[in-house]
């Protein structure tokens, strides 16, 4: 795609997710999306799900062993459940993405935080909430998701950290469609980790042709 066809003007589709706000929506098959970082710092958590039968979502397993690396940049391809190439990341300016990590839940909050953490808002509290206003996708079908611009290394004895993100303002990555999806995302609202700069700023989503 030419850089004057990803200028914001000739999107299809634009829209700015709040601060730990839920979204959904639909790209179709050879269109691009970019998620941009609008502010750094920012974790976009996000699912991704065959339009066609939503029963085939993201597989993290099979992306994980076809890309042979746990993180994700430009090349890798998002497979499905069904062993389908489902989006490929074809630009990405940040450097890497997290698939390890998950969503934030009260129980997660609860478990690495404090009890008195278990109701703040969280990133599965954001997809039941885009899920039950759409109506197409339930709690059954939350699974691992990734995590957009956060950095969460692996250490030397295989476990995981939240680190400070390697983000900045206007950083993004830019996936095209290889099937028409429904995109499932949460802004992430965390703040008891640096994830999100201890302060959650918004998104911005693009869509091209």
């Amino acid at each position: 795609m030419s850089i004057a066809l990803k200028q914001p003007d000739a999107a299809v589709y634009r829209a700015t997710i709040p601060a730990g706000e839920p979204w959904l929506m639909e790209v179709k098959a050879g269109q691009t999306l970019r998620i941009l970082d609008l502010e750094g710092n920012q974790a976009v958590d996000t699912l991704f799900y065959s339009l066609k039968n939503p029963k085939e979502r993201y597989d993290v397993q099979r992306t994980l062993r076809r890309q042979n690396s746990v993180y994700l940049g430009t090349g890798s391809v998002l497979y499905s459940n069904l062993g389908q190439p489902m989006l490929t990341i074809v630009d990405d300016t940040c450097g890497r993405h997290d698939t390890l990590g998950g969503a934030c839940a009260q129980e997660s909050n609860t478990v690495r935080y404090a009890l008195e953490k278990r109701y703040m808002h969280s990133c599965r509290d954001n997809y039941l909430r885009a899920c039950a206003h759409d109506g197409r996708l339930g709690k059954s079908d939350i699974g691992p998701n990734i995590n957009f611009f956060m950095n969460v290394p692996v250490t030397a004895d295989g476990g995981l950290t939240f680190e400070d993100g390697i983000s900045a303002p206007g950083k993004y990555v830019e996936l095209r469609a290889e099937m028409d999806v429904i995109v499932l995302i949460s802004n992430c609202p965390q703040l008891n980790n640096p994830c999100n700069g201890y302060n959650p700023t918004p998104a911005e989503l693009f869509v091209w042709n």
